[in-house]
Parts: C-alpha cells; structure tokens; sequence
C-alpha cells in the first residue's frame, strides 16, 4: 500500500483491497454505499470517527476530508493495510477451492475493529439478516446522538427501555454484555490477548453468546486470524471440500481465509 496527499484527501493505491467485497460482506454493519461520480463510495464509521471513501477505479481510493493523522492512526489501521494479502492469496491458492474463492473476491480485507462495537454488532447479529442488523444498530447509535454508545451507557439499559430498537429476545443479551463489560466481570482486552480456547469460554459466558457470535467477537473485534465463524454456508463448504479439516498451513490463517470462501460459497456456488 501507497498513499498521497491531495488537498483534504488521502489518495491510497492498494491491489488487494475492493471496497464492495470488504465493507459489504456481513463483517461490519455501519457502513452505507451512497451515490457518487466514482466506482463506489462509502460513508461508514469506526465507533464515532466517520468517513467517507470512494474506490475510483481497481485499487485506488480517496479517502475524503482526512488528515494524514487520522488516516495513520485510525483507518490505516482499521483496513489492515499493514498485511500483505497478496502473499496471504499465494499461500490459500496452493489449496484448489480457495485458489477460486481468492480469485472471485480477491479484494476482502479482515477489518480491524473495536471489541466493544463488535460484540454488541453481533450478538444483535444473531438469527438476523443484514438489513434488519443495520436497522437495529442503526437506531441505537440515534439514541445516543448519532454515536455508538459505551458500555457505561448502555449498562443503564433494561429491555424494556430497549424496546425501540425492536430488536426481541437479543435485548437481555444485549443488557447482560453491557453490564459485564461495564462492571469489568468481562475484560475484552484480556479476552483479546488470552489463549484461543479460554477466550472462547469467557465470550461465552456472555448471555446470548454462542459459539459463531465468540468466533465473530474474537476474528473482526480482536484480530484473532485463527478464529473461525461457523454458519449455514460454512458448514456446506466444510462439508463438500474439507471433510477432514482445513490443511494445517491454512489453520494459522483460518479466518481469512474463512472470508473468501463464505463469500464465493454464497454468490458464485457451482
């Protein structure tokens, strides 16, 4: 990855970054495709920094009205671009499906994402579509004046007063995660930083929080690459290409690479 400064924008070139594969591929739900003269452009936020980003052509990006401090402490980081995915591709791709998975969506990137924010996306996630989970959170960051709230905040909650967020039986989780982060019984730092299997078993211990919403907390809110999510499409390609496992040099990397195959399984499925 470059980048240059042009007036208030930050030009980047990256090859391995596609804006529709990455901001729209069920990771992240802040983000809204909007209308522009570019290929595509974005409005999204990281907790309550926004942006606005277009993607003008096959691995060129305006990053609009940013600072070069920001784009350095915030989005640099929050798009990954400190990882070489080109060299991650060349070592999925000695593996016959995944070569095709990288070849449909080459240009997803794993976001790097706040545990906080996360957490709460996905437990509002669960038997949910994705129109329906942007609606929800949606209406809980206009609660709270346009801002994702903190675990303080939304600790005060009950589900009744959670009412508006029409979002049924996932209130009480989402109250019982509040409360365990505010009060610090639940330690998303330490989670992040723990063994795989103990930060499992401490996400689980959140009401609500099973087994695909801990894989989801631990890949896009911690950067746990080893993680992998589970759901009705995985489980297909599991079943039809990987009966005995993925192949060990593949398992450091799972998640990512869990990334390109749910998103070709699911568009391009033969």
């Amino acid at each position: 990855m470059d980048y240059t400064i042009k007036g208030c924008d930050i030009i980047v070139h990256e090859p391995d970054l596609d804006l529709d594969d990455t901001l729209d591929c069920g990771q992240a739900f802040r983000w809204r495709k909007t209308e522009s003269d570019h290929f595509c452009t974005y409005t999204g936020s990281f907790v309550n920094d926004r942006l606005t980003v277009s993607q003008v052509r096959k691995g060129e990006f305006i990053f609009h009205n940013t600072t070069e401090a920001d784009f350095l402490s915030k989005w640099y980081g929050y798009f990954d671009f400190d990882t070489d995915y080109s060299e991650l591709k060349r070592c999925f791709s000695e593996d016959e499906t995944l070569s095709k998975a990288c070849s449909f969506a080459g240009g997803i990137r794993l976001l790097r994402q706040d545990s906080w924010e996360c957490l709460i996306s996905f437990i509002i996630s669960q038997n949910n579509n994705i129109p329906r989970i942007k609606g929800i959170i949606d209406r809980l960051c206009c609660n709270y004046g346009d801002n994702f709230p903190t675990a303080e905040q939304l600790a005060q909650e009950t589900p009744d007063s959670l009412g508006y967020l029409r979002s049924g039986f996932r209130a009480k989780y989402l109250c019982d995660g509040a409360y365990r982060v505010h009060s610090g019984s639940t330690d998303l730092t330490a989670i992040a930083e723990a063994p795989i299997e103990k930060a499992r078993a401490s996400l689980k211990a959140i009401k609500g929080v099973g087994p695909k919403v801990a894989e989801c907390v631990l890949l896009y809110g911690m950067h746990r690459v080893e993680a992998f999510p589970i759901d009705v499409w995985i489980k297909r390609v599991l079943a039809e290409y990987y009966p005995d496992g993925f192949p060990d040099y593949i398992r450091d990397n799972a998640g990512i690479a869990q990334q390109y195959l749910f998103h070709y399984i699911r568009n391009l499925k033969d």
